[in-house]
């Protein structure tokens, strides 16, 4: 598989502060690469550059073989993009707004095709409701068809199930599962680790404008945890610092401490030193270890050592 996005070098400073730090990026075609990061890392200032909305301090992009900077009009009849805000034209249909959209993109769309567009997103029956009508599951789905309209081989989808509920999020990961049996690019950022897990044959992690780890969320998983983790409920900082001090390596999920452990025989070990801890625990239970884990894990020392350095 070739590359479809590569970036070399790029830097995109305000002031003092570089948003994105000599960032060198490549994505290759016909997979589904999602990147993740906390608030502030770079990911939105790094997805705009690429989708040619904002312009880079320095270092080079290209999509498809064309350069974001020099050559635009090439990249942008290439990509689909689906952003966080994306809110459709109320007074139009979206059989209407799909057939705007190519317009504007300069590509005539048969009724037809616009039809079979509408239906590929689960949109057929509301095809002549004008969108204000629609759910916020119905828009997204229908911002997907807009993004999809000028037949791109590339498509920037950011947040894309934020704000829906649990069926509507499955429809719209069953549907970027298709564009990737397709053979389309899905460039994917989401704040959702478990729809990235589901997803993403790719991730990258991003903090302070670079990357700091890539690879499947399998090997992530698999470099940086174990098969298993126990769960103190409630335990709060309190039981992070005493699993800490009892040898282990703990992360902090809201007032939840997560312990992973190091093959499933040592489990039961595990769970009898953890027991004995003086924080306060309203419940203990296993359980395997996600892409989450681990993001909170690499971000979460990142961190620490920010502000050791400061």
């Amino acid at each position: 598989m070739t590359n479809v996005i590569e970036a070399h070098d790029l830097v995109k400073t305000y002031g003092t502060l570089n948003a994105v730090d000599h960032l060198d990026l490549a994505v290759k075609g016909g997979t589904v690469f999602s990147l993740l990061g906390p608030n502030g890392a770079g990911k939105t200032t790094t997805v705009e550059i690429l989708e040619g909305l904002r312009k880079a301090t320095g270092g080079s992009a290209t999509i498809l073989g064309s350069s974001v900077a020099t050559e635009y009009e090439k990249v942008r009849r290439k990509v689909g993009i689906l952003p966080q805000d994306f809110e459709p034209f109320d007074r139009l249909t979206p059989t209407e707004a799909v057939a705007y959209w190519a317009d504007m993109f300069g590509r005539r769309i048969t009724k037809g095709e616009t039809k079979a567009l509408l239906e590929s997103v689960g949109l057929s029956e509301r095809a002549r409701v004008q969108a204000m009508r629609l759910s916020g599951g119905e828009k997204r789905k229908l911002g997907i068809a807009m993004s999809l309209a000028g037949a791109p081989e590339l498509l920037f989808l950011d947040e894309p199930t934020t704000g829906l509920d649990p069926k509507a999020r499955r429809d719209l990961w069953g549907l970027i599962t298709g564009l990737r049996k397709e053979g389309r690019t899905v460039f994917l950022t989401t704040h959702y680790l478990d729809e990235a897990e589901r997803l993403a044959d790719d991730v990258a992690i991003m903090h302070h404008g670079k990357v700091i780890e890539r690879g499947t969320p399998q090997s992530l998983v698999s470099d940086h945890g174990s098969s298993t983790a126990i769960v103190l409920v409630g335990a709060g900082k309190p039981g992070l610092e005493e699993a800490r001090a009892a040898g282990f390596d703990p992360i902090l999920e809201g007032e939840d401490v997560v312990v992973p452990v190091k093959g499933n025989g040592r489990a039961k070990d595990a769970l009898r030193r953890l027991v004995a801890l003086e924080a306060p625990v309203t419940e203990i239970y296993t359980r395997r270890q996600t892409l989450e884990d681990i993001f909170l894990k690499l971000v979460g020392a990142r961190m620490e050592e920010g502000v050791l350095h400061e």
